[in-house]
């Protein structure tokens, strides 16, 4: 019986991060086969093994990938020489890159090790690429050096080109389509996908649009030849997430049922692909809606794509079914077995989150795959259409199948050949060619998805190129393989949790894109925080309390002060909503801005708990016989902490835990903006154990912080803010010359600069500066602040940057959907506003912001010169210059003479650039090919150097050593009658 469709979608949500032995279990059930299937099924898949080998063996391209496999040094080179050269568009920086991937790589290793006399040829180009780039100053160098680097240009432009080719059907559709009726593919039909990758820009989406709308017009000249169209949600949309769904799905649902619309009236099947985990349940709401449509009513062409990794899978396809039976239609069903596996893995661990939404092990997807494919033979209203590149999967699938013909196999466009044309020409059965349409620079994320999901070392495409898998390995039951381990994870993948073990356990996160979690989070955070704050001891007495209880807590174990902090840690987790609730509400912070507060100031509790335990315990060092030399490290007396409004929680505690576990007594003082968290943080310590003298909290502004740094008795300060308030502790620390030399620990601002290079994809900068640049309101000490673009590629980059940017939410920090809320105060909004009014003339875009409040709109500010900038402006205003290519060395330089030094990004492909950078840049954090801010305690130790602060950085291994007192006992053990352990020993034979 169908279940209703309301029940199959409450059906889907109990999976998503399920232990995988209970989600595998029941699969299992449904994928095992009785010993003579099991032998029917092999004998099937050793006949399409041999169709697969002649066909790997007779195309040259088959055998190029073969010979330069991912995974060796060669492949890696050619795959992201790929990746990039397309889309560079000055000669200069085209050479650099050429140059960087080929130089290295030990290409004389394969000449003539392939039996094509093609790849050979390739081999032997590459081998004279090595030779006119390398360094050596070779008689082959000398020879060809007059035709030089245009050559060799030109020469790996055509075979970027004729990759291009090679993995995409067609520079536009009715290429495409052309092509489709050439002979090698006869008998089989497209689905024709536009190239390209998640829009940015409502313009990107309107593109994709009319893209996905003229295929469907073409497929539909000749809609008797059976062609579809696919269709990506995130290329028609530029903010599809789970934060945004009341809009986006409604727009999206809009778009689609036009695109339907257009598709049924032309006899022309649609299919909906699969992304992101994230978004499935947006994607299922949006499908439903078009399905729903009455418009499209007896319409059978709606079809939609299944990841078999996905441990929401099966649950999904009897949705699917459910729809099918309750709109009347019968849907076709793509299933697929996934390819952002990698993406998933890395998402999950940053998240913190219970687990992964899909199957670790690959054995295991292909049991999922095999228990979906039979649900789907099941299922009255779904038409199957399985893709697969694995003889086994599409042998068992033949064998289930038996005369059946009313499904589909699929296969990737220029890969899988020879694996259906024998199913296809002799024996009846269907096969559509998943077939990407667009030019060649749009191809490059696309042919490194597929290369990755293909050639990654589990992959039955990557083991069939190995001639060290024996066919017997090839064709092993991936039943089995799951039982043998009894359907557990794959151990090389840590759980989020386990992500730091053995040192501590990961904090917990909340998972933000689930719709249902999101939605109960922001009605947690919306329950007002009240706090009240003790008026509590002025700045002298607290630092008289303090060091009257330094004494104690100093002598109390480090075990016992390490679990304290645990403790806190515990405590903060426990009270995770009410302190993401004074986040937003005193802080300003947008929702997951609060919770990646909270998850960083539980990690520096545990960090330095665990560091503490490893580091601070006595060690004994070496020395002459008869001595022992022992260094111990204890705390100093009374610290100072003065913490920021901008990060009031996670450095607060931060400071505060490991001046604590290192043995010292703290008087804390927050930000004044901020005082409500603090003191809650401060409560929670006590409650954990942490003597209440031990630990002060004094609130006030700058004076309250001078008296207590003026205070005589404190042993050191610990700072997070501004230069300016830096140099006047430092000044203060000194003015009285009977006053010990203490420590001052600060951290401060930057001029941080990102610097961006032509071979980068401008995709990922555009994300990327909007995210260092804009989120939090650009109140990071982190932020971008200056945007450095190779003037080859700034206008573009430019241009999208200005699409993202009005594709932002500016409002109420407590809305799900809001991407910048507004600035901390009124003396930093009118700071920021009056900035903003002397530069005018010279704002390339700005974003609108609501009329009411103190919301800085995000702001980019042309420079004729990078040395136009000389101050710190702290907001989301981003500055942008250009350099010229074959200027990166003097450009770092001129950044680093700015005197700052906290971070600086780098978007480059060119590993020898990244290298240069990495030597000459002066900053505490160098981020290459990522955003610039949300440093992780213990993975990316933060701090700057010069203007920026003085270390040691806050989250690293030696931050701890910096609030100790070294101590060194060196004892004479023979003093009390000689040297015992000497005289005793005895002579070996």
């Amino acid at each position: 019986m169908t279940p209703t469709l309301d029940s199959a979608r409450a059906a889907i949500r109990p999976y998503h991060r399920k232990p995988e032995p209970e989600v595998l279990a029941p699969l299992v059930v449904s994928a095992q086969m009785a010993a003579p299937d099991r032998d029917a099924i092999v004998a099937i898949a050793r006949d399409l093994l041999q169709d697969l080998r002649a066909a790997q063996s007779d195309g040259w391209v088959n055998q190029f990938l073969q010979e330069y496999r991912l995974g060796t040094e060669e492949g890696t080179a050619l795959l992201s020489l790929a990746e990039a050269f397309l889309r560079v568009p000055d000669p200069e920086t085209a050479d650099l890159l050429i140059a960087d991937k080929l130089t290295d790589a030990d290409w004389r290793g394969h000449k003539g090790q392939s039996s094509s006399l093609l790849v050979n040829s390739a081999t032997w180009g590459l081998v004279l690429g090595k030779a006119v780039l390398g360094d050596s100053n070779s008689s082959l160098k000398r020879l060809i050096a007059r035709a030089g680097e245009p050559f060799v240009r030109q020469a790996v432009g055509a075979a970027m080109r004729l990759m291009g080719q090679v993995f995409v059907m067609g520079r536009t559709i009715d290429e495409a389509m052309k092509r489709m009726d050439a002979k090698e593919n006869r008998g089989f039909t497209a689905s024709f996908d536009m190239l390209g990758e998640a829009a940015r820009t409502r313009a990107d989406a309107e593109r994709y649009f009319e893209a996905y709308a003229n295929a469907i017009a073409s497929v539909g000249q000749n809609a008797a030849r059976g062609h579809s169209v696919s269709v990506k949600l995130s290329a028609l949309h530029p903010r599809y997430e789970t934060a945004q769904a009341a809009t986006c799905v409604h727009e999206l649902a809009a778009m689609v049922r036009e695109l339907a619309s257009k598709a049924a009236s032309l006899g022309v099947q649609l299919t909906i692909d699969a992304e992101e985990a994230a978004r499935l349940e947006m994607s299922l709401d949006i499908i439903e809606r078009v399905a729903r449509d009455p418009a499209l009513n007896g319409w059978d062409g709606l079809g939609m794509a299944v990841q078999a990794y996905s441990k929401r899978a099966r649950p999904t396809i009897a949705w699917a079914n459910a729809l099918g039976a309750e709109t009347r239609r019968i849907l076709q069903v793509r299933l697929v077995k996934g390819a952002y596996w990698d993406s998933e893995i890395k998402h999950a661990q940053e998240r913190g989150l219970s687990d992964f939404p899909l199957f670790t092990r690959k054995p295991a997807t292909d049991v999922s795959y095999l228990a979906c494919a039979r649900d789907m033979f099941d299922a009255a209203h779904i038409r199957p259409a399985l893709a697969s590149h694995n003889a086994l999967t599409i042998a068992t699938i033949v064998h289930w199948a038996g005369n059946r013909r009313d499904f589909e196999f699929q296969r990737l466009h220029g890969m899988g050949e020879g694996l259906f044309e024998r199913l296809v020409q002799e024996d009846g059965y269907h096969c559509r060619t998943y077939a990407p349409v667009g030019g060649h620079r749009d191809l490059l994320a696309y042919l490194v998805r597929r290369l990755l999901e293909n050639g990654a070392n589990s992959s039955f495409v990557h083991q069939l190129a190995d001639q060290s898998v024996s066919e017997d390995e090839l064709l092993a039951d991936p039943v089995e393989k799951v039982m043998a381990v009894g359907g557990t994870r794959h151990p090389a993948i840590a759980l989020p949790a386990d992500l730091f073990q053995p040192e501590r356990v990961n904090s917990q996160g909340v998972d933000l894109d689930d719709a249902a979690v999101l939605a109960a989070t922001a009605t947690e955070i919306a329950i007002p925080a009240k706090l009240a704050i003790a008026a509590g001891p002025g700045p002298q007495e607290a630092v008289s309390r303090a060091l009257a209880a330094y004494p104690a807590w100093s002598s109390t174990s480090l075990y016992t002060r390490a679990e304290c902090l645990d403790r806190l840690a515990d405590l903060l987790e426990e009270n995770r909503g009410k302190l993401m609730a004074l986040a937003v509400q005193e802080a300003k912070k947008t929702i997951p801005d609060a919770l990646s507060e909270v998850r960083e100031a539980i990690d520096f509790c545990r960090y330095y708990s665990a560091r503490a335990i490893a580091d601070l315990v006595p060690v004994e060092l070496p020395g002459p016989t008869g001595e022992r030399n022992v260094l111990r490290h204890e705390g100093r007396g009374v610290w100072v902490a003065i913490a920021p409004w901008n990060f009031p929680l996670a450095i607060f505690l931060g400071q505060v835990a490991a001046a604590l576990v290192a043995g010292n007594a703290v008087v804390a003082k927050p930000a004044p903006q901020t005082p409500a968290i603090a003191a809650f943080a401060v409560s929670l310590a006590h409650q954990a154990g942490v003597p209440a003298d031990a630990l002060q909290l004094v609130t006030g502004a700058g004076d309250v912080g001078a008296q207590l740094t003026s205070d005589t008795r404190i042993c050191g300060v610990v700072f997070t803010g501004s230069v300016l308030t830096a140099k006047a502790i430092a000044r203060n620390l000194l003015l009285d010359d009977a006053r010990p030399l203490v420590p001052l620990i600060a951290e401060t601002g930057g001029l941080n600069a990102m610097i961006v290079d032509s071979t980068a994809l401008s995709e990922q900068v555009v994300r990327d500066v909007i995210i260092s640049g804009f989120q939090s309101a650009g109140q990071r000490c982190s932020a971008l602040r200056l945007l450095l673009l190779q003037e080859d590629i700034a206008d573009h980059t430019l241009e999208m940057l200005r699409g993202a940017m009005d594709c932002l939410n500016v409002g109420d920090p407590s809305d799900p959907a809001t991407d910048i809320g507004p600035v901390i105060d009124q003396a930093s909004y009118d700071k920021l506003m009056a900035y903003r009014q002397s530069v005018k003339d010279r704002i390339f875009h700005s974003v609108a912001v609501p009329a009411k409040g103190l919301f800085v709109p995000p702001t980019v500010i042309r420079l004729n010169d990078l040395d136009q900038l000389q101050n710190e402006w702290f907001g989301p205003l981003v500055h942008v210059a250009t350099w010229k290519a074959g200027t990166l060395d003097a450009t770092v330089q001129r950044v680093n003479a700015k005197g700052f030094g906290l971070t600086m990004g780098l978007h480059s492909r060119i590993a020898r650039s990244s290298e240069a950078v990495e030597q000459m840049a002066r900053v505490g954090n160098l981020y290459i090919n990522r955003s610039m801010i949300g440093a992780v305690v213990g993975s990316q130790p933060f701090g700057g150097e010069g203007l920026s602060g003085t270390g040691p950085k806050a989250g690293g291994p030696h931050y701890l050593y910096r609030f100790c007192a070294e101590r060194t006992t060196s004892t004479d053990t023979t003093s009390a009658g000689g040297n015992a352990s000497l005289l005793s020993l005895e002579d070996e034979v």
